[in-house]
């Protein structure tokens, strides 16, 4: 069983904490995208961030000094997203780490696919990003069947805590015989389960953390997961989709 999921904008770099465990999988590839983005002018780059003079300012930074073999912070660590701060990996025992190593992968548009202790260096670069010019129409024709293939090459069952951005990435190339298991995690609105942004984030995040400390070997073991107010739906859910319900929250007088 393998849980994939996305990484997160904000990075940041951690050398102390804990060493790296090797190099990502798709190292020489990442140094094309580099290369590439090297060759883009300060405007160009804001564009395709699509993000303010501040962010992008320290990111064209980071990219003209970018190393990708040294200064490198455990791929786990270096994410600051909603999604890694319910996770909460510096939390975890040494034993918890090891389940994450074999069981957790994280989807990257710059790096691919990386495991937990891979290390990283801080970098901006969004799945959906545009690649005019560099011979790709976008970083899902870059990387092609390469993730999928790599993941397969490892289990035959997927556990999606991604966001459809990158899971896509995954899931439209997958060989026959793998089996997916994709999670909702919502509220129920007028016999609807609605889904929102922040929260399916905290879900995901937290049911990392919740696999992790019971070194989980199964999917199942996902439909004991009762945090954050959420319960496993038996009638909404089938064998591909586990749908989580959060508990609505009583109205105050």
């Amino acid at each position: 069983m393998k849980l994939i999921i996305s990484p997160a904008k904000k990075m940041n770099v951690d050398t102390d904490t804990m060493e790296i465990r090797g190099l990502p999988r798709f190292l020489d590839r990442t140094r094309l995208l580099c290369d590439w983005l090297k060759t883009m002018s300060y405007d160009q780059l804001k564009a395709l961030w699509r993000c303010n003079d501040a962010i992008a300012s320290l990111n064209y930074e980071r990219l003209q000094h970018m190393e990708l073999e040294e200064g490198l912070t455990p791929a786990v660590l270096a994410y600051e997203g909603i999604q890694y701060r319910y996770m909460a990996p510096h939390l975890f025992s040494w034993e918890q780490f090891d389940y994450l190593d074999r069981h957790l992968r994280i989807l990257s548009g710059f790096y691919g696919v990386l495991r937990p202790f891979d290390g990283v260096t801080p970098y901006r670069l969004e799945m959906q990003a545009r690649l005019a010019g560099s011979g790709c129409q976008s970083l899902y024709q870059f990387w092609g069947p390469s993730l999928a293939q790599a993941l397969a090459e490892e289990d035959d069952l997927l556990v999606d805590l991604a966001s459809r951005e990158y899971s896509r990435a995954v899931t439209d190339h997958l060989p026959q015989g793998m089996t997916v298991i994709s999670c909702t995690f919502g509220e129920l609105r007028e016999g609807r389960v609605l889904e929102k942004g922040t929260q399916c984030k905290m879900a995901r995040g937290e049911m990392v953390r919740y696999l992790t400390e019971h070194l989980s070997e199964s999917p199942e073991a996902m439909q004991a997961f009762d945090r954050l107010g959420y319960s496993f739906s038996q009638e909404r859910s089938t064998p591909t989709h586990y749908v989580f319900i959060k508990k609505a929250r009583a109205k105050e007088d």
